[in-house]
C-alpha cells in the first residue's frame, strides 16, 4: 500500500539548508540528491566533507547574524549535522525558515544536566549521576555513587574527550580542575555488558520507525565497530526501541534521533545519550537498508512519508580513523566484500574519523569473532593492534 504525501513536504528542487560541514552533512546531501533535493551547507571550514559534495556553500560561523540570514534565505528547511553549533545561532534561523529537529531539542543534547534531567523526568532510565559545580557537590558524589566514578563536562565532549574515571579519592580535585566548563556530571558505573543504540526517525505527522537495535564497540574513546542487528536478547532489543521511540515523542522530534544505551548484565537498559542528527553507529545501514539513516532524515526533514526501517542484511561497520587506518585504503579498495566510505578529508591526523567500511551478510548470519576478523580482512590486523 502507498503511503499519502502530505501536502506540507518540500517538492523536487528545494532546498534542504544543513547546518555543519562535516562528514554527516556530506552524506545527508547525498541523500538529499537522491530525493530529488539541493542541500546547502553552513560551514566554517571552506573545504570541508559536506561542501565537497553540495549544491551550495555558506562560509561563516555558526553564531554569525548576517552568515545566517544569508543563509535562510537561500534555503527552504534547516537541519544540523551535529551538536556543537550555536543554539542561539539556530533560534535566528527558525524565525525564517523551519528547523527541524527543533532548537529546544538542540540546547537538551548539547548540555549534559539538560540531557539527564529531560530523561529522568520522562521517566527513560537512566545510570546514576549527579550535577557537580563544587569540589563538595563532587565529595558528595563520591560518598552517593561509590568509586570508581565518571566525571564529564556538560557540553562539547565527544569521542571520549571531555571525561576523566575517577579512582581514588586523590584523583577529584585535579580531575574538577582539568574539565571544564562547569558545572561537571559525575555517573555511576554500569554493572556494563555492551553498549547499544537505536537510531529512530519521526516524521511531521508523528509517524516513528526504528532501525535495529546495533551492538557498538569503543577503541580509545572512539566507535570502533557496530553490529546490526545487536547480538542481545530480543526482550532487550525490544526494550531499546521502546525507549528510543518514547524518546522520540517526549522531544516533539522530527527528524533523525541516535539513542545511546548500556546494556547492564541482568538486562536492564539504561540510555546513555541522545544525538538529533544521523549518527556513526547508523552507517551500516547505508549498505544494509533500502531507506539508509541519511534518506530517513532528510525524509523526515522534509516533510516526505517515512518507510519502514528494515534491513535485507546483517552488517558490520569499521569505522577507518587516523593515519594508520588510512593507509590500508589501497588494501580496503582491493579487498572483495568490503564497502569503502570515505568522507573526503585531507590530513588523516591521529583519532580523526576518515572513513567506515561496511560488510553484509545473509539475514541471520552474523559471524562470531573470528568470522568478523575473517570479512574485515586487512582491517582485522588494525584491531589487533594495543588500545
Amino acid at each position: 500500500m502507498s503511503m499519502p504525501v502530505s501536502p506540507a513536504a518540500l517538492p523536487p528542487g528545494a532546498v534542504l539548508g544543513i547546518v555543519g560541514g562535516g562528514q554527516l552533512g556530506r552524506m545527508s546531501a547525498v541523500a538529499a540528491a537522491r530525493l530529488g533535493y539541493r542541500a546547502h551547507i553552513l560551514t566554517d571550514e571552506p573545504d570541508g566533507p559536506a561542501a565537497q559534495v553540495a549544491h551550495a556553500v555558506t562560509i561563516g560561523a555558526y553564531d554569525d547574524p548576517d552568515a545566517l540570514r544569508r543563509f535562510a534565505m537561500a534555503v527552504d528547511v534547516v537541519t544540523f549535522e551535529f551538536e556543537n553549533v550555536s543554539a542561539d545561532g539556530l533560534e535566528l534561523l527558525a524565525a525564517l525558515r523551519p528547523v527541524r529537529p527543533s532548537g529546544h531539542i538542540l540546547r537538551i543534547s548539547q548540555d549534559r544536566v539538560a540531557e539527564k534531567r529531560f530523561l529522568t523526568e520522562a521517566g527513560i532510565p537512566v545510570a546514576p549521576w549527579r550535577e557537580i559545580r563544587s569540589l563538595d557537590d563532587l565529595s558528595s558524589a563520591r560518598t552517593e555513587l561509590g568509586l570508581p566514578f565518571i566525571l564529564k563536562t556538560t557540553r562539547l565532549g565527544y569521542d571520549g574527550k571531555g571525561q576523566s574515571r575517577i579512582h581514588r579519592d586523590a584523583d577529584m580535585p585535579a580531575a574538577f580542575d582539568s574539565l571544564a566548563p562547569h558545572p561537571l556530571v559525575a555517573e555511576g558505573m554500569v554493572d556494563f555488558a555492551c553498549e547499544v543504540s537505536v537510531m529512530v526517525a519521526r516524521g511531521l505527522d508523528g509517524t516513528a520507525v526504528t532501525f535495529d537495535v546495533t551492538e557498538n564497540r569503543h577503541r580509545n574513546g572512539i566507535l570502533d565497530l557496530s553490529l546490526a542487528p545487536a547480538r542481545v536478547p530480543e526482550t532487550v532489543r525490544d526494550d531499546a526501541r521502546a525507549i528510543a521511540l518514547r524518546i522520540a515523542t517526549a522531544l516533539d522530534l522530527v527528524g533523525l534521533l541516535g539513542v545511546e544505551m548500556f546494556v547492564d548484565r541482568n538486562g536492564q537498559v539504561l540510555v546513555n545519550e541522545i544525538a538529533p542528527r544521523p549518527h556513526n553507529s547508523g552507517h551500516w545501514t547505508m549498505d544494509a537498508c533500502p531507506v539508509d539513516q541519511f534518506a530517513m532524515h532528510v525524509r523526515a526533514v522534509a516533510g516526505l512519508p517515512l518507510p519502514p526501517a528494515v534491513r535485507h542484511s546483517d552488517a558490520v561497520m569499521k569505522n577507518l580513523v587516523g593515519p594508520d587506518d588510512m593507509a590500508l585504503w589501497p588494501a580496503i579498495l582491493a579487498t572483495p566484500g568490503l564497502l569503502p566510505h570515505h568522507y573526503g578529508k585531507t590530513e588523516a591526523r591521529p583519532g580523526r574519523k576518515m572513513g567506515h567500511v561496511n560488510v553484509l551478510f545473509p539475514p541471520g548470519a552474523l559471524p562470531g569473532e573470528f568470522g568478523v576478523d575473517a570479512a574485515l580482512g586487512p582491517l582485522a590486523e588494525d584491531r589487533g593492534k594495543p588500545a
